[in-house]
């Protein structure tokens, strides 16, 4: 479709109810046009992309419950409350980006949003607005995709470097290994992308992997830039993959870092964070002198920074989204040294509305060419929305819940609760490709163990304690294992221990020293083998051959009445 074809969709769109935020021309010819601000220094940041090179679906999350004091705040506003708080109209193209809602309706009148190619026009675009503009990626760049995974995130880091990033941090990174990620950093980004990460050491010495942090200027205002990986990376992935380093928030040495950027000149000090928001609003609190925080890991397209107090003054604190769908774009006024004002934008990358850049269109098909045939395969048609987002399980993650029971004859299945992986439209086919873009890690293994009504009580209660302790520093980032074949309740608000009850199986409470059949995938164990969770849910797939509506198999919630944070 051009650009021509997509304005008149805009206006067929609205005449139909799904009004563009204005679908005059000028409004829309102007969309992406930045208005003046400041002394031009400007950072450009996008996060958690996950691999996905190409335009996709994406739907927002229904669910996404804040506990104690980030109950009702910021990032924890879904559906409508999400719009009334960042005054977004119903049924526009930006409720389309930022929510979950009647997303099907939004997706056919607005299309795929992202895509390295339409990102790199876009970057293109606001580079020749603002020049000298930095671009940060916030990690979770190398991981995602079938073509990510089979050339140990070779595409993406060859993508990365022609769209021009800057600066990068990491999380899935990881997950090659560290001597893959030492190979691509030490080699293929020296002198192009520097990767940043103040918190990860070796385990021996103490010594830091990797630069810690870097001072750039911009139209001659210095700007330091520290890098915060993901900080519980052994924790949340198997330990033997990064075996020699150590991780975790490490406030100390994060202060530390950002009084040396002062003492040498750094006029504004940037936190480039895979913390995740909440861990990011409270350490903001508690470290002085950072002036943003440029945030991702928990996926949050967070339309506007939040301000957090300190003893030093304020930091801005930020999430721009994942899958590529966001560009976020921060103009700093810079004065006597310091941050006196900002302008912040977080655009969609419509696809639409963006020519693809032709050097990364060229790269990508360079890429993705050996596979292509592979991952285009039809393995079923779905009647339903297919998607993966939320605090609980999302119709995807019950189709793969519903293959590993079918197929290994368990009676309960876990799915980890990633948050990553594209969404299926209604009569859209399921390809090898979205199957992949739910699976594909280097640790993909399906497993088939027993376990006893007590251990299926302590690993529900552990997952939900990572979730939802209200105490950000404890929690890890995640969103709740997803459940198949048993029901249970759950209450948010109590302590580890006290918020999962009334578990059930074919309708009969589960019995503590009963041992029941629990299928799985994704094990932290070292050793661990079997087969790659995508063969079995592809031979489901093709099994089926039509996807009708899954039966979400969703706990029954209590203690979060009227909370925002649930649609």
């Amino acid at each position: 479709m051009t650009r021509r074809e997509f304005l008149h969709t805009l206006a067929v769109s609205a005449a139909a109810g799904f009004p563009f935020d204005d679908t005059s021309a000028a409004a829309i010819n102007g969309f992406y046009d930045l208005h003046s601000f400041g002394n031009n220094v400007t950072l450009m940041h996008f996060t958690d992309c996950h691999a996905q090179l190409l335009p996709s679906y994406f739907r927002e999350p229904g669910v996404n419950i804040g506990i104690g004091d980030m109950a009702g705040k910021p990032p924890h506003l879904v559906g409508e409350a999400l719009l009334k708080q960042y005054r977004i109209s119903p049924r526009s193209s930006l409720a389309y980006a930022f929510t979950h809602l009647d997303f099907a309706n939004g997706a056919r009148s607005y299309g795929k949003i992202g895509g390295f190619a339409e990102l790199a026009t876009l970057v293109k675009k606001v580079r020749a607005q603002r020049p000298g503009a930095l671009l940060l990626d916030g990690g979770d760049t190398w991981q995602g995709s079938a073509t990510a995974l089979w050339t140990r995130g070779e595409d993406m880091v060859q993508a990365a470097k022609l769209l021009g990033v800057d600066i990068m941090t990491g999380h899935w990174e990881f997950t090659l290994g560290s001597a893959r990620v030492r190979e691509l950093v030490d080699g293929q980004l020296k002198g192009s992308i520097e990767f940043l990460a103040q918190n990860v050491a070796t385990v021996d010495f103490g010594d830091p992997v990797f630069t810690p942090w870097v001072m750039r200027e911009i139209n001659g205002v210095p700007i330091a830039i520290i890098g915060q990986a993901f900080p519980y990376t052994p924790i949340a992935h198997p330990r033997h993959l990064v075996a020699d380093w150590t991780f975790g928030i490490q406030e100390e040495k994060l202060q530390k870092a950002v009084d040396a950027a002062i003492a040498k000149g750094a006029h504004a000090v940037i936190l480039l964070s895979h913390n995740g928001m909440d861990v990011d609003l409270k350490l903001a609190r508690r470290v002085s002198g950072i002036d943003v925080i440029l945030g991702g890991h928990t996926h949050d397209a967070v339309p506007d920074p939040v301000a957090v107090k300190n003893r030093g003054g304020s930091t801005l604190v930020t999430n721009a989204g994942c899958n590529g769908k966001f560009l976020a774009v921060l103009d700093l006024d810079v004065k006597n040294k310091q941050v006196a004002g900002y302008q912040y934008r977080l655009l969609p990358v419509f696809s639409r509305m963006l020519e693809p850049d032709k050097d990364m269109s060229a790269l990508i098909s360079r890429v993705r060419a050996p596979y292509e045939q592979q991952l285009g395969e039809k393995l079923a048609v779905s009647e339903a929305l297919l998607y993966r987002r939320g605090n609980f399980n999302g119709t995807f993650d019950q189709v793969i819940l519903d293959a590993l029971m079918e197929v290994s004859g368990a009676e309960i299945a876990f799915s980890p609760g990633f948050r990553w992986g594209t969404s299926v439209l209604p009569d859209e086919p399921i390809t090898l490709e979205h199957v992949m873009n739910q699976t594909a890690i280097t640790y993909p293994f399906a497993t088939l163990t027993e376990m006893s009504g007590e251990m299926l009580k302590t690993i529900l209660e552990d997952v939900c304690d990572n979730l939802f302790n209200p105490d950000p520093y404890l929690q890890q980032g995640g969103d709740m294992v997803r459940v198949g074949g048993m029901q249970y309740a759950l209450d948010p608000t109590r302590e580890i221990g006290a918020r999962i009850s009334n578990m059930m199986l074919n309708g009969k409470p589960i019995e503590a020293n009963k041992k029941y059949k629990v299928a799985g995938w994704a094990p932290v164990a070292e050793g661990a083998s079997g087969r790659p969770v995508w063969e079995i849910v592809t031979d489901y797939l093709r099994n089926q051959k039509v996807i009708r509506q899954p039966v979400l198999n969703l706990p029954q919630l209590s203690g979060v009445t009227g909370n925002p944070g649930i649609a």
